[in-house]
Formats: structure tokens, C-alpha cells, sequence
């Protein structure tokens, strides 16, 4: 904390108070890591991967809950808020779930069953500490004119599982603010497809009450007036928004160039820029958008290294990798008195 002390950086969080609350995606090793840096510029925190099912119920009978007991701790001990991501996934959902002991699909029954079970367990035992959940998680499709995409949990259950989840989650916590949450939910045609989901669950009177955009960004893509069209479109129902995972790739997706060890000036540069851009909209939207969390903390780690292509380094959010504030985050520190 001297570094900081010694060299005054406005609190990211702080900038933005009365804007929305500034949240960062942790794990177990970078509430260690990177705890000052963590505990100092972020309000709310979301656990990457520690909440999914996976992770926490990987047996029927088995609940494992210390690594994300880990983080609630942590944001306690800090004052922060959390998020809880996330009850209902396609990927890193336990084999056991759909399947019956010989291996044979569960029935439709005996899944919500599971499902209930396991949602009045997690969300019962942080319902004093998390405020708000991903309860439903990318179950778009992604092109073409499907709505849904094929998983376990529609070939089983079929499309009446998403609202169930919901349904289980308001059960097990009135209070908690409950989220669809999506990538590419800026793009067009998945925007429709989004917004045409969210708009029947509320017409059937299930209880959502906010849409999560993801923001995976880059700085080429989206255009700002797609997400622009995208947070007026969700907005138009009435719904709370928050973005859930922003970062801000140096690379276009199908560039898979492996020979950088550093981002150029140019990158860095282009990157403040688009930051810039983001959240002097973001701050016009204030009245809608409740949260901002970055999917990460600061570049040293992030999961955009390795992904898509292994081998390569990825710079997407504020903080470089010894934890100092990159011209991305001066960028974004200027917006709240000029919006």
C-alpha cells in the first residue's frame, strides 16, 4: 500500500459513486496476489469460476465450498459487495446432473429436482452476502435464426428450465437481484434473440430483474452504436442492466498472431481510447446501469491469455501487470466529471 499511499490514484471505484459500482471478477489466487489492488480501486467483486456448478457441487452429495467461502471472506473482511456467477450453465455443469447411476439420461423430473436442490443451497447459504446472481448464463444461440442453443439442460428439461431456475432462485433468496447474462449481447441479431428471451420470461411473470451484459470487447468491435441500440433495447424493459465481465482485448478475434511480449504504444493508445469511449456512454446510461465489473483485476492475470490462442499474452483491462494504473485507467477516471 506505500506505492500507493506515496503517489495519490484516485480510487476507481470512488470516481464512479454516484454513477454505478465498480466490480472486479477474483479467484482464490488473486485476492492474495493482488489483494491491495483488489481492496482499493473495486467495490464489488464476482467469483470467476468458484460459484459454478462444478465447483461447488461436483458429487450429488457433495458441496465444496471452500474456495468461494474464501472469497465471500474477502469481501466481507473489505466491505465490498458480491456478485454470485452463476446457478444454470451449458459449460462446467457436473456430468452427474443429467445422468442417472448407469449413465442413462436423469428424467425431466428428477433434473429440477437437482436443480432446486442445488440452487436453494448455494443461494440459502450466501443469501446474507450476495445481493445479486447470474442465475441463467448463455443460453442463446449464437447465429442463425435458433433462439436457444442445444445443451443437456434444454435436450431434458427443454426451454422451461430457464424459467424454473429463476423460479428456484427467488424461493431461495426474495430478496436477491436476479440476472440473464450473456456475451455478445451487443451484436444485432443476438440482441433480438436476447431481448426476445428476457421479454417472454417477463411475460410469463418470472422473476427477473436485470440482463447482464458481458461486454468481452475488443478494440475493434462492437461498434458504439451497437451497444448503444443494445442498452436501450434491454433497458426498454424495465430491467436493471449491469456489465458483467468487461474487458477490452488488444486483438481481433480471428488474429492469432503469437509474436508480442509487450503491447505497442499504438495498442495502448487505441485501448485508452475505446475505454474512454465506453464509459462516457456507460456514464449517459447511469440511470440504467447499476454495475460496471471487469473480468479481472489487472493484466498479470486474465483469461484472455491463452484464449483463444495458447501462447499468447492479452493486456484487456486498467491495471498492468505490476498492478499500475495504464493510460486506460486515467482515461476512465476522467469521465465521471465531464458526463
Amino acid at each position: 500500500m506505500s506505492s500507493i499511499e506515496a503517489n495519490p490514484i484516485p480510487k476507481l471505484y470512488e470516481a464512479f459513486q454516484t454513477s454505478f459500482d465498480i466490480g472486479a471478477a477474483v479467484n482464490p489466487s488473486t485476492i492474495v496476489q493482488a489483494r491491495d489492488l483488489i481492496a482499493t480501486h473495486y467495490n464489488s467483486l464476482t467469483a470467476e469460476n468458484e460459484m459454478k456448478f462444478v465447483s461447488l457441487h461436483p458429487a450429488e452429495d457433495t458441496y465444496t465450498f471452500e474456495a468461494a467461502d474464501k472469497i465471500v471472506a474477502f469481501a466481507r473482511e473489505h466491505g465490498k459487495k458480491m456478485r454470485g456467477h452463476t446457478l444454470v450453465w451449458h459449460n462446467q455443469t457436473s456430468d452427474w446432473v443429467f445422468e442417472e447411476e448407469d449413465g442413462s439420461p436423469v428424467s425431466r423430473e428428477k433434473l429440477f429436482d437437482r436443480l432446486r436442490t442445488h440452487i436453494h443451497t448455494v443461494v440459502g447459504r450466501y443469501k446474507d452476502d450476495i445481493y445479486a446472481w447470474d442465475v441463467v448464463n448463455e443460453v442463446i444461440a449464437d447465429e442463425g435464426s435458433q433462439l436457444l442453443r442445444p445443451t443437456k439442460w434444454l435436450d431434458i428439461a427443454g426451454p422451461e428450465y430457464i424459467a424454473k431456475a429463476f423460479h428456484f432462485a427467488h424461493e431461495a433468496d426474495p430478496k436477491a437481484q436476479l440476472f440473464y447474462n450473456d456475451y455478445n449481447e451487443s451484436n444485432p441479431l443476438k440482441r433480438d434473440k436476447i431481448y426476445q428471451l428476457v421479454k417472454s420470461l417477463l411475460e410469463q411473470d418470472v422473476p427477473v430483474h436485470g440482463v447482464g451484459l458481458q461486454a468481452h470487447w475488443s478494440l475493434y468491435s462492437p461498434h458504439l452504436d451497437e451497444i448503444r441500440a443494445a442498452i436501450e433495447k434491454y433497458a426498454s424493459l424495465g430491467l436493471r442492466l449491469q456489465l458483467t465481465e468487461l474487458d477490452v482485448s488488444m486483438f481481433r478475434h480471428d488474429d492469432l498472431r503469437t509474436d508480442l511480449v509487450h503491447p505497442t504504444e499504438e495498442m495502448l493508445e487505441q485501448q485508452a481510447k475505446r475505454y474512454e469511449a465506453f464509459f462516457h456512454l456507460l456514464t449517459e446510461y447511469q440511470d440504467h446501469i447499476d454495475a460496471v465489473t471487469f473480468w479481472g483485476a489487472a493484466d498479470d492475470y486474465t483469461w484472455l491469455s491463452d484464449f483463444p490462442v495458447r501462447g499468447r499474452k492479452n493486456w484487456p483491462l486498467l491495471f498492468n501487470e505490476n498492478h499500475e494504473p495504464k493510460g486506460s485507467f486515467w482515461s476512465v477516471i476522467k469521465q465521471p466529471s465531464q458526463s
